[in-house]
């Protein structure tokens, strides 16, 4: 849990300001973590302000668009940095071709299992560094860390790369998510230490 003590930075000039670098990787979440029998049934939705609303399968996620790796810093609201995590996934400017957004979508809702979501502006969802990860260091994710598909946007704090995505939704106006209306920020940039709604 974060409580405001000043901490000195990171040689490294990677971490922003009162975080601890880990080696770990914690798990934390609300509610269940979902298994899935059967992994076919699974698909991510993509729909609101786009002229081709799609259904995408995990197969086609995997095999019908160009695969990347990326490996990143990742910094969570409670207070861990984690360095140089690898992912492998699809980008999101790569899984949004021929659905074309129309031109009045400003944010992004996505949508996780049991009602979760999270909110984020356009731009931070198709920035070049953000991923929709099936695969964590050439594995795929184990169900604790969000497996069939995440979120990864490594720029925002970590609760903005949403786990056990379905739904990816564009809207012109900005709606809270599941930790917004719980006090978080809307935008929770962690080098200006956007943690809470008035930070």
């Amino acid at each position: 849990m974060y409580f405001g003590k000043q901490k000195k930075p990171h040689p490294s000039g990677r971490v922003p300001p009162n975080q601890n670098v880990t080696t770990a990787f914690p798990v934390l979440h609300t509610g269940n973590v979902p298994y899935y029998e059967d992994i076919s049934k699974w698909n991510l939705q993509i729909y609101g302000l786009v002229d081709h609303p799609k259904l995408f399968t995990l197969k086609e996620i995997k095999e019908d668009f160009p695969q990347s790796e990326l490996i990143n810093d990742i910094h969570c609201v409670t207070g861990w940095s984690k360095l140089d995590v690898c992912w492998q996934g699809v980008k999101t400017a790569d899984l949004l071709e021929g659905v074309h957004v129309q031109s009045q979508a400003k944010y992004v809702i996505i949508h996780a299992e049991e009602g979760w979501t999270t909110n984020l502006s356009i731009d931070d969802f198709m920035r070049e560094t953000t991923l929709l990860a099936h695969s964590y260091n050439h594995e795929p994710l184990t169900p604790e860390h969000g497996y069939p598909l995440r979120a990864v946007i490594p720029h925002l704090y970590f609760w903005k790369s949403a786990k056990w995505i379905r739904g990816i939704q564009f809207t012109q106006h900005n709606h809270p998510g599941f930790w917004e209306r719980n006090g978080y920020h809307m935008e929770g940039n962690p080098w200006l230490e956007q943690r809470y709604r008035f930070d």
